[in-house]
């Protein structure tokens, strides 16, 4: 099966918090990179999501240690829309 990650950045204009985290994270832009994998539909090709990391901590702050953390996209994306309804 073939498999492609691309890379995105994830924008929290107010601290946040995914299953997974140790603690929440503040406002920043977050490097998210997202696995997908090609599936084919009626002789289209198109691709699935399979897996999400988020790179801790968020771009431009200093940190000891850099992780990427892996998270449900699910997650990720009601975390992102619930931080658009708040700002």
């Amino acid at each position: 099966m073939t498999t492609r990650t691309t890379q995105t950045v994830a924008r929290f204009s107010s601290p946040f918090l995914l299953p997974g985290f140790a603690a929440p994270q503040p406002a920043g832009h977050y490097r998210v990179d997202q696995d997908e994998e090609l599936i084919e539909v009626f002789s289209r090709l198109a691709w699935r999501r399979v897996g999400a990391f988020v790179h801790l901590p968020a771009i431009g702050m200093n940190g000891q240690t850099h992780q990427m953390v892996p998270v449900n996209p699910t997650d990720l994306n009601a975390a992102l829309e619930k931080d658009q309804k708040q700002s």
